[in-house]
């Protein structure tokens, strides 16, 4: 590991919009101080110290999706969640450098989800340009998988919902299969949304991986889902 990055995981810990998770299969969380927390139930209370809707991003890399959101919505409280840490302290550091303090940051799999947020403390989930995980022995990987959908439906609110914004024809098909085997509600189905247009505001908000999709050529979908 380079001293680049061993410097980002050592600043990482000291952060106070950062909560990370070293006990991997056990589910505690650790905040900048070093010291154990249980902030399941509690985001809103302790952390963000308001009651307003909770949005998760999930597999966040930097942090664009929760940082755009964030700005367009200072009235929400913003959690985006990746295990990789070097990528989360990026935007972890944009967050306090403008002052962004209904964004935060949880480091640890997506799979224990449930283990850090009560059943109906989320609002809405996003989920931008993801792994596809191509290979069909990996699909279980996939998050639009049964198994990461039951873990969303458990969190969400009963009115919550699911974005998934993607450049993967593959899994953008594999989760349609998947919304209808686990009788989702789809709200918006759009497979092309720069060319067939949209209605989500927050779908103006461009990752760098999007942006590198899009100088490729390829075509954005986007699907809205809840569990009504």
């Amino acid at each position: 590991m380079g001293k680049d990055k061993l410097k980002k995981f050592a600043e990482l810990s000291t952060l106070p919009n950062v909560f990370q998770n070293f006990t991997w299969p056990q589910v505690s969380l650790q905040n900048c101080k070093g010291e154990t927390v249980d902030m399941k139930g509690k985001w809103r209370t302790e952390h963000f110290k308001n009651d307003a809707p909770l949005i998760l991003e999930l597999a966040c890399g930097r942090g664009d999706y929760s940082l755009g959101m964030a700005k367009v919505f200072p009235n929400k409280n913003f959690i985006g969640m990746d295990i990789k840490g070097n990528r989360i302290w990026s935007g972890a550091k944009q967050a306090i450098e403008e002052e962004l303090h209904y964004v935060a940051f949880i480091r640890t799999r997506i799979e224990e989800l449930a283990c850090y947020f009560e059943k109906g403390e989320i609002d809405e989930i996003w989920i931008t340009f993801p792994d596809p995980f191509l290979k069909e022995r990996r699909k279980r990987n996939r998050l639009t998988y049964t198994r990461f959908l039951n873990i969303y439906k458990e969190v969400l609110k009963p009115d919550g919902v699911v974005h998934l914004k993607t450049d993967s024809t593959e899994l953008y098909e594999f989760t349609l299969e998947m919304l209808e085997e686990n009788q989702c509600t789809i709200f918006v189905n759009n497979n092309d949304i720069y060319h067939k247009g949209y209605e989500e505001p927050l779908l103006d908000i461009k990752t760098k991986y999007e942006k590198m999709h899009l100088a490729d050529g390829r075509t954005i979908k986007y699907l809205k889902f809840g569990f009504v």
